[in-house]
């Protein structure tokens, strides 16, 4: 009996080293003295700025001391514990609070206005306006087309062009993934779309906000992949901002002007009622006889061709077709093991959940050969509390075995041991970044998905 376990997807941040933000991870290890973890640097930091400041700041020669930056000053705002942006337990999942608001794309046309597609295969590649029609396609496409990007990190501008022709920016970034014959901006993509209520999302629809008042002042727009939490209060966004084309949880609708952002779908995507919430027609589940040693049918390859498009490739030496394999089994299987799902919702055989989470673009892709996601559970992530300089616990000696055995133990002079200190946290940094992390994303401190991934 399959069902559909319900989990919360996290999804690290995007680059941000600014001295706020450096500052919010380092300053609960910088509050300690050294015996219990913290910072073997910070307490002679300290001193010298309280010197140089007794000193008038002024140095022989008449050469000015610049004044210590003070730590709210940087790109997120810092403060006492409990304000908005206070340091206080560090999470490597998601933005934290005060991120900026990445889709403003800055001086100059709103993103680059309408235009033709521009240097794809058998495009024309003078720029000028053009009209384009909604063309059929499915919510799994959609979402396909958005991971391609995101996977390619294409970097943003509203002045370069993708290889496929679309603009480099938020409104070319959903013209690329509802394939538009032509780019558009934030002031036109609605034309394509029907609006919708927040109850009605699903992937592959839009959360749009123009600004016709000032469309150079915070226009963007997002790709809905899904819920993010059981609340709905967080979503996971596919977005093209700066540096680069992204997927990122982000608070509904997004973290400024979330109030004047507007649910939106778009016309050509396959569903019952324009605007309504009903399945599309391809996401129907054709039922369980459709499936298995014997079957031979057009849903087998449908089936296929989702699991090759969610990582599934490799499982494939040819097709995916429409007589059952044992290919599309264990492809099968290593998509629902993806999902965490184990026992009989992990038997390769698609039920209801497996099709309709293949057939929408929704949870986590197959894990790349070696990768791990199936060889095993991880134990039971103990929580953010434990992770904290000064803390003592088993758990952090077991992450701390598990760091070395992954090869992330160079920090270590010896042990690693109950107790939490500045080397487990330089380990803990070093394994995050080697997982493309950056900024608060890897900031040393083991959320649920590190844990997740290091014991993999």
């Amino acid at each position: 009996m399959e069902g559909a376990p319900v989990f919360e997807e996290f999804d690290p941040e995007s680059d941000c080293d600014c001295p706020g933000c450096i500052h919010r991870r380092r300053a609960m290890t910088h509050s300690l003295p050294v015996r219990q973890g913290g910072h073997p640097g910070a307490h002679g930091a300290r001193r010298a700025l309280v010197i140089a400041a007794a000193a008038g700041t002024v140095l022989g020669g008449g050469q000015v001391l610049p004044a210590a930056a003070a730590p709210g000053t940087g790109h997120h705002p810092v403060g006492p514990p409990g304000a908005p942006g206070a340091p206080g337990v560090p999470s490597d999942e998601g933005p934290g609070v005060g991120a900026p608001d990445p889709g403003s794309p800055g001086p100059g046309s709103p993103q680059g206005g309408t235009s033709a597609l521009h240097g794809a295969p058998g495009v024309p590649g003078s720029p000028g306006p053009t009209v384009s029609a909604a063309r059929a396609t499915t919510r799994a496409a959609i979402m396909a087309r958005a991971k391609k990007w995101v996977a390619a990190k294409v970097p943003y501008s509203m002045d370069s062009y993708w290889s496929d022709g679309y603009r480099q920016d938020c409104s070319g970034f959903v013209s690329m993934a509802w394939s538009l014959g032509g780019n558009e901006w934030t002031g036109s993509l609605a034309s394509f779309a029907v609006r919708i209520t927040k109850s009605q999302l699903q992937p592959g629809d839009i959360l749009l906000f123009h600004n016709p008042a000032n469309p150079e002042k915070g226009s963007h727009v997002t790709i809905f992949g899904g819920w993010a939490n059981a609340a709905h209060t967080q979503y996971t966004a596919y977005e093209q901002a700066r540096p680069h084309a992204r997927m990122q949880t982000t608070p509904y609708a997004y973290w400024s002007n979330g109030n004047r952002y507007l649910a939106y779908r778009y016309k050509g995507v396959e569903s019952g009622t324009p605007g309504g919430s009903g399945p599309s027609s391809g996401a129907r589940y054709p039922g369980a006889g459709s499936f298995g040693p014997g079957a031979n049918n057009k849903y087998v390859t449908q089936l296929g061709k989702a699991l090759v498009g969610r990582g599934g490739a490799r499982f494939y030496r040819t097709g995916p077709g429409p007589r059952w394999s044992d290919a599309d089994r264990r492809a099968t299987q290593a998509f629902q093991r993806a999902q965490g799902w184990t026992g009989a919702d992990a038997d390769g055989l698609p039920g209801p959940a497996t099709w309709s989470y293949l057939m929408t673009g929704k949870g986590r892709d197959i894990l790349g050969a070696g990768a791990g996601g199936a060889q095993g559970k991880a134990p039971a992530y103990p929580g953010r509390g434990v992770f904290r300089p000064g803390q003592s616990s088993p758990s952090i000696e077991k992450l701390g075995r598990q760091l070395v055995k992954k090869g992330f133990g160079k920090h270590y002079a010896r042990g690693p041991g109950p107790r939490w200190t500045e080397n487990d946290r330089r380990n803990v940094e070093a394994f995050q970044r080697s997982q493309g992390w950056r900024g608060a994303a890897a900031d040393g401190y083991p959320g649920p998905e590190t844990w997740r991934r290091l014991f993999a």
